[in-house]
């Protein structure tokens, strides 16, 4: 008799054995010893492994790691079927679903689309089996795995997991979710703390008040606003870089109720100061994390309360936002002969902010009480206006007659936000213009999309695509990373003059691959690595 009529022998004794079935242990080894064998007698074994694993429980462990050696086999066809089979070893058995879990969770690096379909498919039946020991093991592959490896399994709980439903996510596994994600965002890296942070947002705490205070407090723990001092700011852009990425994150969840004084008071203490602004991101792209600091800060002064220390935090940004308004220059025929150069988005940010902290400080406007500074400021600000309505008439020439189609291109869709910009700041000088100064007119700031009056998640989640890493495509993914909020923004050049640039803050992933671990906590976890870049 051959191996294969061998096994099919095996098979045929354990079917029939029934109550006695314990008694063939023999029977069973030999299945287990067949993972060593031929392709076929493999393909066999991986079927067969699991529809007898639950009656001899002393082999557990030998059957795990016989169905583990063929999921790492050189063949794509046994791997495949061996990923297929592994949620039979999972039925009524919390401590082989752990395993289980922890070693699919492994093997969501794969490249092969195919075999990474396979992954999903055999993660979510073994979630719908016993979803509490399935994530326990995504979670140990978080707690333990490298970065790759933490990035697919934080993706699939946001992309998959979470999408199941409330008969598999119910409140015992949304909050132990919640607790074992806020577990993991004690030590991130930039790209999984927003995916730590689009889960929690999907999940209770995104829909309620208190959710969204705690959110809040999550991304104020993370950009760690009481232990940095100007010093460290002035020499290390990762202090800039890490404020920005939490602010993001926690923006969408200032209101009325949750207040952002906290960052907006840290913005002018530490970061406007203008040595300090002057140093931030000397080497690279000085612009455009500026800039990326100055809109997320702009959104945010909209929830602030009244700040201690007006005065001086309202001049911090009155001394930032002369820097992005000129001076009239001294001849009339050069102003005729050439169009003023102006950065529009920076300057709105710092206009729309000192308009909102005019509104709430009135009496703390103190430039406005010396005629020199007055005169100064009103000198720049006629000049800004002329240069804005420069740019709004050629904006609405190139956009004038436009079908609805041609409006949606790339480069009209650049035009239109140019133009809310230019207009924003038009408004906002008129009220500034004014002596004193009012704050009469309320602007939406150029990049915002108005957001729903309904309580719920108010912020536009992050997406992989959708054929991402998660469902096996990597290429997608990639594609994915490139196109996160803030991570490259583009922006319309007018004919002359600065508008802005290509905004890219590079986060930085240390990729480092390891070989796969058996299932039950892997190996080679990154240490430190609390929002490193």
């Amino acid at each position: 008799m051959d191996n294969i009529e061998r096994l099919y022998k095996c098979y045929e004794i354990l079917s029939e054995a029934g109550d006695k079935i314990s008694e063939h242990v023999a029977e069973y080894k030999e299945i287990l010893q067949a993972v060593k064998g031929t392709s076929k007698e493999k393909r066999l074994a991986s079927q067969f492994i699991g529809n007898f694993f639950k009656h001899f429980p002393e082999l557990s462990d030998t059957a795990i790691d016989a169905q583990f050696d063929l999921c790492e086999d050189d063949d794509t066809q046994i791997r495949r079927q061996a990923i297929k089979d592994l949620p039979k070893l999972c039925q009524g058995n919390a401590e082989a679903t752990i395993r289980v879990g922890d070693t699919l969770a492994q093997l969501l690096i794969l490249d092969d689309a195919t075999e990474l379909q396979q992954v999903n498919n055999s993660l979510l039946s073994i979630i719908k089996l016993d979803t509490k020991s399935s994530i326990t093991g995504l979670f140990q592959q978080i707690t333990t795995g490298d970065e790759p490896t933490r990035e697919r399994c934080f993706k699939f709980i946001a992309t998959k997991l979470l999408t199941m439903g409330p008969n598999v996510i119910t409140k015992e596994i949304e909050d132990y979710i919640v607790d074992e994600v806020k577990k993991a965002l004690q030590d991130v890296t930039a790209d999984e703390f927003h995916l730590c942070m689009t889960i929690l947002g999907a999940t209770k705490l995104g829909s309620t008040i208190t959710g969204h205070a705690e959110l809040v407090k999550l991304a104020t723990e993370q950009a760690e606003l009481n232990s940095t001092d100007t010093d460290a700011i002035a020499v290390d852009d990762e202090v800039v870089e890490r404020f920005i990425q939490c602010a993001t994150a926690a923006a969408p969840y200032f209101s009325k109720t949750i207040k952002s004084t906290q960052f907006v008071s840290y913005v002018c203490d530490k970061l406007l100061p203008i040595d300090t602004w002057n140093l931030i991101a000397t080497a690279v792209s000085q612009d455009q994390i500026q800039l990326r600091l100055l809109k997320v800060f702009a959104e945010m002064i909209t929830y602030t309360d009244k700040l201690e220390n007006a005065n001086e935090r309202i001049n911090a940004v009155y001394n930032v936002l002369l820097e992005y308004m000129p001076l009239p220059k001294l001849s009339d025929e050069d102003v005729a002969d050439t169009p003023p150069s102006f950065q529009f988005s920076h300057a709105e940010c710092l206009l729309y902010a000192l308009h909102t902290l005019g509104k709430k400080h009135p009496g703390n406007l103190t430039f406005i009480e010396d005629a020199e500074k007055l005169k100064d400021f009103r000198a720049r600000l006629q000049y800004l206006a002329r240069g804005t309505q420069g740019y709004i008439k050629k904006l609405e020439e190139a956009l004038k007659g436009k079908t609805g189609e041609e409006l949606k291109t790339e480069e009209n869709q650049l035009k239109q936000t140019a133009l809310k910009t230019t207009s924003n700041i038009n408004i906002l000088i008129r009220d500034l213009f004014h002596s004193p100064p009012i704050f009469k007119h309320d602007i939406v700031l150029s990049w915002i999309v108005p957001k729903s009056s309904k309580l719920g998640k108010r912020h536009v989640p992050i997406t992989f695509g959708d054929k991402g890493a998660a469902n096996g495509n990597q290429e997608t993914d990639q594609q994915d990373k490139k196109s996160r909020p803030s991570n490259e923004q583009k922006f319309y050049s007018p004919p002359s003059g600065k508008y802005s640039g290509k905004v890219n803050p590079n986060y930085g992933n240390n990729n480092n691959n390891r070989g796969r671990q058996r299932g039950g906590g892997g190996g080679g976890g990154f240490r430190n690595r609390r929002y490193r870049y």
